[in-house]
């Protein structure tokens, strides 16, 4: 990928985002891996109307901003440290999806409900605990959940998925949510049955979803 098309990724991943309500006003930021830059929004931009302008390419190393001239979100250390942690995955979304969120502020986290949620995302989603947000040690926090998972809730605060591309992470925000929306409606309803580990492995081992996950990663390429 080169830096056009992933500004223009990131433009058109930024609307559905803001379509979909998973942030308010400028919150939120995603990025994408690009050789040795990653392209991030810049600090106080709104999904709905940012530009390619509005994404500028900061070096994975030194953390200066060597292709535009805004600065770059002050989670800028967040994402450099989920690239350094998994160099296959190519992109991070950090969103505040408001059924997730809420869960995360209650102490509870995400399990495994169905099989899409096994082929997305594996296991229960890790909930690190509130630390504040923008600097080192929240970076830090994120940084140690997602070597070992493709998606951390942060509690009084929102989400942060990876993935090998910008597809894949944003689809894993959105099941998240979908989750996060049926443990409360069934929570509601009564006791909820989530999966087994034995019934995750079948799920994680069939051949139709190994197929799905590659598939996947081609279309977000």
């Amino acid at each position: 990928m080169d830096a056009k098309t992933a500004r223009e990724q990131l433009v058109a991943l930024g609307r559905k985002i803001d379509e979909k309500g998973l942030v308010v006003g400028p919150g939120g930021n995603t990025s994408v891996r690009v050789g040795r830059l990653m392209y991030i929004k810049a600090s106080g931009k709104c999904f709905e109307d940012a530009t390619e302008r509005d994404y500028v390419g900061v070096d994975l190393e030194t953390g200066g901003v060597v292709d535009g001239d805004l600065k770059p979100s002050a989670e800028v250390l967040l994402h450099a440290g989920c690239y350094k942690a998994r160099p296959e995955i190519e992109a991070v979304v950090h969103t505040h999806p408001p059924a997730a969120t809420g869960l995360a502020c209650a102490g509870r986290t995400v399990e495994p409900i169905s099989p899409d949620f096994v082929v997305l995302l594996g296991r229960k989603v890790p909930l690190a605990e509130y630390v504040v947000p923008t600097g080192p040690e929240l970076a830090e926090v994120v940084t140690q959940e997602i070597r070992n998972h493709d998606a951390v809730l942060l509690r009084n605060h929102g989400l942060v998925t990876v993935g090998r591309t910008l597809k894949e992470a944003f689809y894993r925000t959105l099941m998240v949510e979908s989750a996060a929306v049926s443990m409360i409606a069934g929570t509601a309803m009564g006791r909820i049955r989530y999966l087994t580990p034995e019934e995750i492995n079948v799920i994680d081992n069939l051949q139709a979803e190994k197929y799905r996950r590659e598939l996947l990663r081609k279309q977000g390429k």
